[in-house]
């Protein structure tokens, strides 16, 4: 009975036409304004505070679109900085 009334909301709202989740920051007009941008030299900072989207999103959806993916510069500590082994707390 619990598990009936738990899906009776879900289902009543698709009834209703409502869909769940959180609503899309980029749209077809503002992912073809960020790739016109894009193409013209704009750096993703400047086109996300444009277009009121954050940088990660703007990367992901020009990735998708892409057919590659942003190059990344390697995590500061990660194996391109280490040269040995790291010294444990209390060594120098």
């Amino acid at each position: 009975m619990i598990v009936e009334r738990t899906r009776a909301g879900p289902d009543a709202a698709k009834a209703q036409g409502r869909t769940g989740g959180r609503p899309t920051v980029m749209d077809a007009d503002k992912l073809a304004a960020a790739k016109a941008r894009k193409a013209k030299g704009e750096s993703v900072t400047t086109i996300a505070k444009a277009l009121h989207a954050s940088r990660a999103t703007l990367y992901w959806a020009l990735a998708d679109t892409e057919s590659h993916a942003p190059a990344r510069a390697p995590c500061r500590g990660g194996p391109a900085d280490v040269a040995g082994p790291r010294p444990t707390l209390g060594e120098k």
